[in-house]
């Protein structure tokens, strides 16, 4: 067993998968192995995390989620704890692994109650597993409402009750401080809801290897994976400015001149060799004396085939004029804010940025939420209804890579296996933020790193940059830009 931290790489897998592995592994084991090991690694961890705790309330469900907790509150009662079940299923109609786990709690002399303990110290969410279909209702949704609303650690298994495996979302889900998922990790668990849902994620794999044939392999792939922390790059002695490239921000349209020094302030501060500013309102802006590294030129005399562009931060309605020659000339090109939102009004835009990949030239696109669904001809909560299918849909329609911000950004690619980003958090949900993201990840471009890859490290350490902030220091966006030097060179 292991807890889930940032940095660590691990493959992700959608239900349809986990089912096929979790029958594969069932019929190379005897019977009720597989839930034997689950319930003791549950009631193991559950006393590692609340040694103490002595009245401990295992809420089960009518399935093999609930034939789980059955089998840790069987364990936790030989060990001297009071487990007090309460059980949703019928023996008429319960699974054969979870009657068997509900014989062993009798004889080991469980409680059964209809109705939680008066006073617990800690709740085991076996309630609901990977097939929950539907909202949870009746004495479901009260008792994930009173573990939402108690004092009492949550430890979930598998999943958080109520919360979907795949895509993080639900109506109603249980708010776990820690989740011991089985098997395998699935994707819900760290995007959308899933990272308040499932508190710490703990993960136990069973005891099961998956094959190494080529037959289960291709059946068994991952839909996504968590990233490895990103090697900290070394700046030789002899590399100078030319080995990291130059960085034009073309942004900033009248009164939104503030995200295009954003965007060049994080690119500066990357390690980028040279950051040419082309502001879209008119050049009033010559210099800032607050970062004179930065170089003010006029968009109108730029050359952008040898440079990594960034378009479109606060560049409003201003950033169409440019747009077209932006991305039939830019080597490589970050598209953003506002030039997101002038693809999605002209299809003209989205030519263009094909014929780039059919040219060689990457391109990333860096949309929060309702800047996709713009892209998509959709709503903002269709596309948090489904993250993941939503950054792939948009990586293959333009073909490009694509960072889908928010809780768990997902960064996805043509021909390559998604991303879910474990870094980051609510300090970041402040104006100008996105800004810093699109210049870290022209940085990276600029100094030679694939898309993928760049938007990926990227997005990890402006995450990274997030979770290490001080508790003392208020987080704005112009002290993020100036951060990332700190995960940019050793």
């Amino acid at each position: 067993m292991q807890r889930i931290l940032a940095g660590q790489p691990h493959d992700l897998f959608d239900i349809a998968t986990t089912r096929l592995i979790e029958q594969a592994a069932a019929a190379k084991l005897p019977a009720h192995s597989l839930m034997e090991r689950a319930g003791l690694q549950v009631a193991r961890l559950a006393m590692a995390l609340a040694p103490h705790a002595h009245t401990i309330w295992v809420a089960c469900g009518p399935g093999n989620n609930g034939g789980d907790g059955l089998q840790a509150a069987a364990h936790l009662r030989r060990w001297g704890k009071n487990p007090v079940v309460t059980w949703l299923g019928h023996e008429a109609a319960a699974p054969a692994d979870t009657l068997a786990s509900l014989q062993l709690a009798r004889d080991h002399g469980v409680t059964f109650s209809d109705s939680p303990p008066p006073d617990y110290e800690l709740c085991i969410d076996s309630l609901l597993g990977i097939g929950a279909s539907r909202s949870p209702a009746g004495k479901l949704a009260e008792w994930i409402a009173l573990m939402n609303t108690q004092s009492a650690r949550v430890l979930a298994v598998d999943v958080p009750s109520g919360l979907n495996a795949e895509t993080g979302v639900g109506v109603l889900y249980a708010k776990a401080r820690d989740t011991l998922c089985l098997l395998n990790l699935k994707p819900g668990l760290f995007t959308a809801g899933g990272r308040d849902a499932a508190g710490d994620v703990w993960f136990d794999d069973l005891g099961v290897q998956r094959g190494n044939g080529a037959a289960e392999a291709a059946l068994t792939a991952p839909c996504a994976r968590l990233p490895a922390a990103p090697s900290q790059p070394t700046r030789l002695h002899t590399s100078h400015k030319g080995t990291y490239g130059d960085v034009a921000i073309v942004a900033g349209a009248p009164g939104m001149t503030g995200a295009a020094l954003l965007a060049a302030s994080a690119a500066l501060h990357s390690g980028c060799g040279r950051v040419l500013v082309c502001l879209l309102d008119d050049g009033s802006m010559r210099v800032d004396a607050s970062q004179p590294e930065l170089m003010f030129r006029d968009v109108t005399t730029m050359d952008f085939k040898r440079m990594t562009v960034v378009c479109g931060c606060g560049g409003g309605d201003a950033v169409r004029e440019v747009l077209a020659r932006v991305c039939s000339t830019a080597q490589r090109l970050v598209l953003d804010a506002d030039a997101l939102n002038a693809v999605a009004a002209n299809p003209q835009f989205e030519t263009l940025i094909k014929t780039r990949a059919a040219r060689g030239l990457a391109t990333v696109m860096t949309p929060h939420p309702l800047e996709a669904a713009r892209l998509l001809a959709t709503t903002a909560a269709q596309v948090q209804a489904n993250r993941l299918d939503a950054a792939r849909q948009l990586a293959a329609r333009f073909a490009c890579t694509v960072a889908l911000k928010g809780s768990g950004t997902v960064i996805a690619s043509p021909d390559e296996i998604s991303l879910i980003n474990p870094t980051g958090n609510a300090l970041l949900a402040t104006a100008g933020t996105g800004d810093v993201l699109a210049g870290m990840v022209g940085a990276r471009l600029a100094a030679g790193l694939q898309a993928f890859l760049a938007a990926s490290e990227a997005v990890y350490w402006h995450g990274y940059l997030a979770d290490q902030w001080p508790a003392s220091t208020v987080l704005t966006a112009s002290l993020l830009a100036k951060a990332p030097g700190l995960s940019s060179r050793t």
